[in-house]
This record gives C-alpha cells, sequence and structure tokens, in this order.
C-alpha cells in the first residue's frame, strides 16, 4: 500500500512515499510566494526518488499549517496527530514530541500507539520558533547554520527576560553594545527558546522519551539547551523535518 504524506509549513513543503512503515523517498522544497506550486514540485520530486508514480499512491494525506489548501488532496490529518504517529513509528518509547518549525513551536503527549493525547502550542509569538533563531543570527552577523555551534562554544550563561521577539532583538543589540561575547548571546537565545518549549511540556505533563523534530532540531544548540532544562536525553530522529509528512503518510494507511 503505497501512500504519501505533505507536509505545508510555513517556510517548506515537505513529501515523504511510504509503502507500509517503509519510506520509499522524500523531498523539501522553499514554500516561497506560490505554496501550490512548491507542493506540487515537493510531490513529483519525491515521486522521482520513490521511482513510483501518482497514480500508484493509494491515499494522500496533507498536513501542516498549509494542509486545508493542498492542491492535491482534500484530506487531512492535523500536525499534532501526525507529529505523534511519525515520532511512535520511529521510536515506540516515545510518548512526548516536541516540534518546533519556523513559525510556531507545540508539543504533544502521546500514547504507546501513537495517539495524542494532550498538546500545546506556543503561535502568537516567534520567541519560540525558528524564525526568532534566524532574526537573532542576523542580529549577531553570523548564518543560521553556524548559531547553534557557535551557542555550544559559550563558557557563561546569560539570561534573557524578554518573552516577546520584538523585545529580546532589543536585548540582544543591548548585549552586543555591552561587548558580551556572541557565543553567549547565541546560547542565551536557545535557552530562551527552550525555555518556552519546556513551559509547554509542564503543561501538557510530558514524560518520556522526548523527541524533538522539526527544522529547529537541526540546532544542536537548540536541542542542548533543552536537554539543560529537562535535565534529561532527547531523541532526535535522522530526518527531523521530515516527520510530520511521514506521520501523515502513515495515518493515510491506517484507515
Amino acid at each position: 500500500m503505497v501512500t504519501a504524506g505533505i507536509d505545508i509549513g510555513a517556510k517548506t513543503v515537505k513529501v515523504v512515499v511510504a509503502n507500509r512503515d517503509r519510506v520509499l523517498g522524500r523531498a523539501l522544497v522553499p514554500a516561497g510566494f506560490d505554496a501550490a506550486a512548491a507542493v506540487r514540485q515537493a510531490f513529483d520530486e519525491a515521486l522521482a526518488a520513490a521511482a513510483v508514480s501518482g497514480s500508484d499512491l493509494t491515499r494522500i494525506l496533507a498536513t501542516g499549517t498549509g494542509r486545508k489548501s493542498c492542491p492535491l488532496t482534500d484530506q487531512e490529518v492535523t500536525e499534532v496527530t501526525a507529529a505523534a504517529r511519525g515520532v511512535t513509528h520511529l521510536r515506540a518509547s516515545c510518548r512526548t514530541v516536541v516540534d518546533v518549525g519556523a513559525e510556531e513551536g507545540r508539543a504533544v503527549r502521546c500514547d504507546a500507539r501513537g495517539k495524542v493525547i494532550d498538546f500545546a502550542f506556543n503561535e502568537k509569538c516567534a520567541a519560540g520558533a525558528g524564525a526568532f533563531v534566524e532574526g537573532m543570527a542576523r542580529a549577531l552577523q553570523v548564518r543560521v547554520e553556524e548559531f547553534g555551534p557557535l551557542s555550544l562554544t559559550s563558557q557563561q550563561a546569560v539570561q534573557m527576560n524578554a518573552q516577546c521577539a520584538v523585545f529580546a532583538e532589543s536585548e540582544v543589540v543591548t548585549l552586543i553594545h555591552s561587548k558580551t561575547p556572541r557565543e553567549d548571546i547565541a546560547r542565551a537565545v536557545l535557552d530562551a527558546i527552550a525555555s518556552r518549549i519546556i513551559s509547554m511540556l509542564r503543561k501538557i505533563g510530558f514524560e518520556k522519551d522526548v523527541a524533538v523534530i522539526g527544522g529547529v532540531a537541526r540546532n544542536p544548540g537548540f536541542v542542548a539547551a533543552l536537554q539543560r532544562g529537562l535535565e534529561m536525553d532527547v531523541f532526535v530522529p535522522e530526518h527531523p523535518e521530515y516527520v510530520g509528512a511521514l506521520g501523515a503518510a502513515l495515518a493515510a494507511q491506517d484507515s
């Protein structure tokens, strides 16, 4: 049974083609201004990687913030459902999912079958998402890819008090002017994001194992900050940005 999951996020579109429990192909493209074109491009690239055609697909499910406007299907699954389904497939022991993308972060608690028990969103402020990291990287004049590794070289924890992305950027500028080392500022930024996520986790009553997915899961500094705050190791899948699309593809096979 060959199915596809399409995760339409704020910044990227991810597609996974799967046959039962095996991933056949995947693709990721920027969402850009024309989301429909991005979906079709990612879909075609994933089909090519999987060496299958659209007619081979039994079902397609969409997820993500743009799921309701997916041009290839009117069938959808929520982000939290897709995240839980994908994570528990990759590691059955996981009961909590941290999903941090470009524009929002979410925490999900699920059972052994991947069924969602509770969840919480950080959707009203970018201070708990990837866009915040991008803004702070610009302020520090470093590439986004360098931001996490830079934070890991910090020798001193610096407190950031602002809970809003706008005020936090002003606070970062103040730290820069006071000659605070860039690595310490980078760590403070990621500690602040992790603190927001941990607040959501405590709200839903998290339990082990904890998985981290989404594009920000590729930031080693954020993962380290989260582990420090939780005082435990977390599981980061090999392809964390594709887990939502994987979960949608697997959910398409469940019914």
